[in-house]
């Protein structure tokens, strides 16, 4: 393969001498090059000309043009463009015919490119490793004409070199993290050797040893709050620490689809294990059944400003090989959105907010785990509590801290579940209330005794749709007319992941026929302008980048209350509902998917088949 490319020697600028590129870049070859190309005019070089030679600077000559506000001039797609550092890159990558790559880090094997150079050579040959395979090691470079170091790294690899040109400012940002993940896990291991556990009987008895890594070491430290910034940065909402036969995984994951990030040591992973319990206040000594814990932390500081609060739940569960810990991340910026954020459709927004300002029953939100239930309710109780109302919780757990509310705690130990906790906020002189869960007949007669007297209760229960809410509190012993006489809504909801606008592109494919056949017996009113997921860095290759939520809402209007009666047909409930103005939620997919939001894949991977 070349590493060279031949190109034909700039003309130079007026009164500007260019170098030939022999080595490292300089900006007056890259101006001369622009011109060149047509993608500045002469007027455009000359005064970026005379403003960089009135001072020096340290940058990348890519990093300095792409500051120096140039806009690219040739006719047709892209004119107009600003040249900032990335399209730099990428024009440049296709001067001197190599890959363009923009690095993507949940992509990069950190433990293993790390071992192909060290971190001084990379930081001075402006070099890092992304992938190395059997035959083949890819390096990331900022300098295409200063391959003189290439013929080093195929001798101590024994792998041929492909280069492939980035973004210098993310050569240079990565290979700090990179080396520095590296180094502080090779310190971590370093501190002391922990053999690996082969069955969960092994690793009882090396909970009682002393062999294990100390959390409060100094590399364990740096590993964790590495950790936690990443996921921070890459917008995940869990993290997984998952330990395996030989070595422990570490999983984010992000709109809902898990990527694993990193394999450590499993000495390490115990060690990292042990530190976040230590700062969750769990019990550390305790590996033999599942714990809960909390811990409170911040977001770096960045140049859009400073980092704010973020709030993690804690899960430990023991498995065959070690101690699994899942963290949730509750980013307030996030997690408690306003209702407009919440992406509902015209007619469910109107119909949740006329249940809002109903003086008393209950409003049910539906789903299966992970789905937005608790985004919804928060959100929700956020918009209700003003000074004259007194908003009050009992969760299991609270899953984030809202100051607007009195919130409760379940404690388990302490005999008080949801119904004991529901039955001690009735004596609080509540307005509003919102129950966790109703999981037994216990809390359900608790919720329906707040609703009789007066007040406004939420709660959530597991099933596939709205009309599954009825039936499911009849199956927990719920008298039917008590159901008909206290339950006054019920929202059901999904999350679908929503398509990145980075790459997204017309789908011509998805025609309005083929979204009302799904959709049947609706037809969707208004135009269709369908895309596909094609996928790229920003969306890690998935094509999709955050996700929306789609709603269903039962409302009981006095037709629905007659349906439910002792001998509650499910299918005549969601008739009548159908009647009065239920929209499923493929429906809402489909009108998703119709306005360009998402796709038809999605749509029917994330929701239930229509019925009846």
């Amino acid at each position: 393969m070349s590493r060279t490319a031949s190109a034909a020697p700039p003309r130079p600028l007026p009164a500007l001498h260019a170098s030939a590129p022999k080595g490292r870049l300089d900006w007056p070859v890259l101006l001369n090059w622009l011109r060149d190309d047509g993608l500045i005019t002469v007027a455009d070089a000359e005064r970026v000309a005379t403003r960089f030679r009135a001072g020096n600077s340290s940058l990348h000559a890519l990093v300095r043009l792409g500051g120096a506000g140039l806009v690219r001039q040739t006719p047709g797609k892209g004119h107009g463009q600003l040249l900032d550092t990335d399209a730099l890159t990428e024009w440049l990558a296709g001067r001197c015919n190599l890959p363009y790559l923009r690095i993507d880090p949940l992509r990069v094997d950190v433990g293993r490119v790390a071992e192909v150079m060290s971190v001084q050579y990379a930081e001075m040959r402006r070099a890092l490793p992304v992938s190395m395979g059997l035959h083949e090691v890819t390096i990331a470079t900022a300098e295409p004409y200063d391959t003189a170091w290439v013929s080093e790294i195929e001798a101590h690899t024994r792998r041929t070199v492909k280069l492939v040109v980035s973004n210098p400012d993310d050569v240079r940002r990565y290979t700090t993290e990179f080396y520095a993940l590296a180094r502080n896990v090779r310190a971590a291991q370093k501190s002391g050797e922990v053999a690996t556990t082969a069955s969960f009987e092994q690793l009882v008895e090396l909970g009682k040893s002393n062999k294990a890594l100390d959390a409060n070491d100094q590399g364990v430290v740096q590993v964790v709050d590495w950790l936690w910034q990443y996921a921070f940065d890459q917008r995940a909402s869990d993290i997984h620490l998952e330990p395996r036969r030989d070595m422990g995984a570490i999983r984010f994951r992000i709109d809902g689809v898990l990527h694993t990030v990193y394999q450590v040591p499993l000495a390490v992973l115990s060690a990292m294990t042990a530190r976040i319990k230590l700062l969750g206040r769990m019990d550390v000594v305790e590996r033999r059944r599942p714990l809960d814990g909390r811990i409170k932390t911040r977001r770096p500081d960045t140049p859009d400003g400073p980092g704010g609060e973020v709030e993690m739940r804690l899960s430990t569960l023991p498995t065959a090989f070690g101690e699994k810990m899942v963290m949730r991340i509750f980013d307030p910026e996030t997690t408690v959105k306003g209702l407009p954020a919440l992406g509902f459709g015209a007619h469910e927004a109107k119909g949740w907010q006329e249940l809002m300002g109903r003086p008393h029953g209950i409003i049910l939100v539906t789903g299966p785990t992970g789905s937005g239930k608790t985004t919804t309710l928060y959100a929700t109780l956020k918009a209700l509590a003003t000074e004259e109302v007194n908003v009050c919780t009992i969760e299991d757990p609270i899953e984030m801290i809202e100051p607007s509310f009195n919130q409760t705690q379940v404690q388990a130990a302490l005999d008080m579940g949801f119904a004991e906790g529901l039955r001690a906020l009735m004596r609080q002189d509540p307005d509003i209330i919102m129950v966790g869960e109703i999981r037994d007949l216990a809390t359900a007669e608790m919720a329906i005794q707040a609703a009789l007297t007066g007040h406004l209760v939420f709660s959530t229960l597991h099933t596939n749709d709205s009309v599954g809410a009825v039936t499911r509190l009849a199956d927990l012993g719920v008298p039917s007319y008590l159901i008909a006489a206290t339950v006054i809504g019920v929202l059901a909801q999904r999350l679908t992941r929503t398509l990145c606008p980075a790459c997204k592109v017309r789908d011509d494919d998805t025609t309005r026929e083929i979204l009302d056949e799904v959709a049947k017996p609706w037809r969707l009113a208004g135009g269709v302008r369908a895309f596909k997921a094609v996928g790229c860095l920003e969306c890690r290759h998935t094509g999709y980048r955050g996700r929306a939520g789609l709603y269903e809402l039962l409302l009981m209007t006095e037709s629905a209350r007659a349906a439910v009666h002792p001998q509650l047909d499910a299918a005549a409930l969601r008739r009548t509902a159908v009647k009065e103005g239920l929209r499923p939620l493929r429906l809402a997919g489909t009108m998703k998917v119709a306005e360009g939001l998402t796709t038809l894949e999605e749509v029917l991977r994330s929701t239930p088949a229509l019925q009846g």
